[in-house]
């Protein structure tokens, strides 16, 4: 693992595992979850990349530009990729200093039959930290994309969700969307909510306005911003643990399913970048 300072705040990341980031803490506090330090499962850090998708394709299996392909499952019981496959690859730390680093990853064409390159910026702040995702199409044919970040927050006494909605896309069991559901659902998040007290949540919410705030008495603020592109949130509080998602997302899960789904075609030498900013106020 690798760590890069500002101040009084310290990122630790683990580009070996899915490129993810293990540890983000403020004078010592952690905000992040953080990972264990013999962690190999990027499901078990911090936060890690989503590229060149996010969230399930059903079965693997979608139709892009007269071209049928199917991926093969990436999580162990689940029929269903998730995720892209940087979260699954080790990258390259290409610099680590003066508070900034940056990571790539290159995807040679698999079942994923596209060539392309991604590439992390990460910038420590005094009581924060900027991520910067790009993927650019390094094959020669078109590429569809979409991009999300997968961050873990401690779950903390009291807590509250704010983040402003406009509706919510219901699931089935397995974690697939169904149907989209306008307004409030099971937790009122645009109202702020609290975290505790619901069933399973792993919903990904329309009408995102790219800020939401974590909130518990006597702690600071937990504050998450995105660049707009990241239309979606996709909120995942499992129950009985001690952690919860905020995820930032510029395409939802389903990516190839009818309607907007934000996923963008690249032609050969195009790129797409989106940011996210975690800090504490």
């Amino acid at each position: 693992m690798i760590a890069i300072d500002k101040g009084q705040a310290r990122l630790t990341f683990a580009p070996e595992v899915g490129g993810a980031v293990a540890r983000f803490t403020v004078d010592g506090r952690d905000v992040l979850r953080p990972a264990a330090a013999d962690t190999d499962d990027a499901l078990m850090t911090a936060s890690f990349p989503l590229v060149p998708f996010c969230n399930r394709i059903p079965h693997g299996q979608f139709v892009f530009e007269g071209r049928e392909v199917v991926l093969p499952p990436n999580l162990p019981g689940h029929p269903h990729p998730l995720h892209g496959q940087g979260w699954r690859s080790a990258w390259t730390v290409e610099k680590a200093a003066d508070g900034e680093a940056l990571l790539s990853y290159q995807h040679a064409p698999d079942a994923w039959p596209w060539s392309y390159r991604a590439e992390q910026r990460l910038q420590v702040r005094e009581a924060g930290f900027r991520l910067e995702l790009t993927v650019t199409n390094t094959s020669d044919a078109p590429m569809p994309a979409g991009l999300g970040f997968h961050p873990y927050f401690p779950r903390r006494q009291g807590e509250t969700l704010t983040a402003a909605n406009d509706g919510v896309w219901l699931i089935d069991t397995d974690v697939l969307p169904t149907i989209h559901h306008p307004g409030a659902w099971e937790a009122d998040w645009a109202a702020g909510a609290p975290v505790e007290g619901h069933g399973l949540i792993d919903h990904c919410y329309t009408g995102w306005d790219q800020r939401a705030v974590l909130r518990a008495p006597g702690r600071p603020d937990t504050v998450i911003t995105a660049s707009p592109e990241c239309r979606w949130l996709h909120v995942y509080v499992p129950p009985g643990e001690d952690f919860l998602c905020v995820e930032p997302c510029a395409s939802r899960p389903n990516p190839f399913g009818e309607g907007d789904t934000g996923m963008v075609v690249l032609q050969p030498g195009e790129s797409r970048s989106i940011w996210m900013e975690i800090a504490t106020a």
